[in-house]
């Protein structure tokens, strides 16, 4: 992989991190509810309201956390490189997602 590409990646992923970090801040704020006493199935939908949003949260701190161990790869002159076989990533995975830990065929199993 050439300087310029591995750059490339590197910039979309640091992109993509601020992106990301945005979203979970917002949906990691509480939402007011306010201090109505509610019908059950009102208080029912606030209690799903929010586990929904812990959950969006929870999914977007994993994705930050894939972007981040590939910005250590690239620091560490390892990107590209499959975590399960350490043969190569194709820039066709690549390109799709930037933060891949493993090649076609690890995600496929077939190693």
């Amino acid at each position: 992989m050439t300087k310029e590409k591995r750059a490339t990646y590197e910039k979309r992923l640091k992109e993509e991190k601020i992106k990301l970090t945005a979203e979970v801040g917002k949906y990691s704020e509480a939402e007011d509810f306010g201090s109505d006493i509610d019908h059950m199935e009102e208080e029912s939908d606030e209690s799903q309201s929010y586990a929904n949003r812990m959950s969006i949260a929870s999914s977007l701190k994993a994705r930050v956390n894939e972007i981040d161990m590939a910005l250590n790869k690239i620091i560490m002159g390892t990107y590209g490189v499959c975590g399960k076989c350490g043969g190569e990533i194709s820039e066709k995975v690549l390109d799709m997602a930037p933060e891949s830990e493993l090649c076609v065929d690890c995600k496929k199993g077939e190693r």
